[in-house]
């Protein structure tokens, strides 16, 4: 095999993406979705779990929610992590409603609500001031037994102050 001989695999593009979002690569991650397109090779859950998780630390809710639709449309089952990476792309994008849409969403799956889904939730609504919505799911969450942390009790704190 020469230098140049690479084979083209869904574990190649997994590894390439989940590199991607680690450095907060979101236009690589979607390249590499588009070149895997190309190559005839279909992304799993874990190919765009990664990708929703570049989008989201690289800036851009619109592409990590597109994503997370393609998860839902291929019938692939999104999990605590990826429901909650989706929420904080909507909060760093300003996007309270459509966060709490996902957060709805999580009831009818398999996912879990954790401290990272309510902190990303609280300061979501807090940025939209949204406040009655941040202290609710501040109860929401401690009726949940989920464990708080002070950057959710901070992030209603905040959206108080905002209110």
């Amino acid at each position: 095999m020469g230098q140049n001989d690479v084979q083209l695999s869904t574990i190649t593009f997994n590894a390439a993406i989940s590199a991607c979002e680690k450095g907060s690569e979101w236009i690589h991650a979607m390249q590499l979705l588009r070149v895997m397109a190309q190559s005839k090779l279909q992304p799993g859950k874990i190919t765009l779990s990664a990708a929703v998780s570049a989008c989201e630390k690289g800036g851009n809710w619109e592409n990590a929610l597109h994503l997370f639709g393609v998860l839902a449309l291929n019938r692939m089952e999104s999990n605590t992590i990826t429901f909650s990476t989706a929420i904080s792309a909507c909060e760093k994008g300003g996007e309270w409603r459509k966060a709490l849409h996902l957060f709805g969403g999580m009831s009818q799956s398999v996912a879990e609500y954790n401290i990272m889904t309510f902190s990303a939730l609280i300061s979501a609504c807090g940025q939209g001031s949204e406040w009655k919505k941040a202290l609710q799911l501040a109860t929401v969450m401690m009726e949940s037994k989920v464990e708080s942390s002070t950057i959710s009790f901070n992030a209603a704190i905040s959206a108080c102050e905002k209110g």
